[in-house]
């Protein structure tokens, strides 16, 4: 799942794709790639299982898959509430200094 998104360009789709349904065609004149290449990018997305596609009439429409994306978010929570928990451990009073510069100004 990382590795899909750790390209910048499957990124750029797929921050496009939260905004909602989009044919590819629509989405390949947005960006400076090839449809031939959205299409690359899209399938590499969807077999993260970041993203589905839909037939509607004759056009296939990609969309986030809410159920990839939730796995995602669950996958890098675990590393924020790590990171959080190591820098309240490192700087146990951050709170009080923190409080206390506020009360100063």
């Amino acid at each position: 799942m990382l590795a899909a998104i750790g390209d910048p360009m499957r990124r750029e789709i797929f921050e496009r794709l939260t905004e909602g349904p989009i044919a590819v065609g629509e989405l390949a004149k947005t960006l400076p790639i090839s449809r031939p290449a959205v299409s690359q990018h899209l399938a590499v997305l969807k077999q993260a299982g970041l993203v589905f596609e839909r037939q509607q009439a004759t056009r296939r429409l990609y969309q986030v898959d809410p159920q990839g994306f939730a796995e995602l978010r669950a996958y890098l929570d675990v590393f924020w509430d790590q990171s959080l928990a190591s820098f309240r451990a490192s700087f146990p009073d951050a709170d009080i200094h923190m409080g206390d510069a506020d009360e100063r100004t």
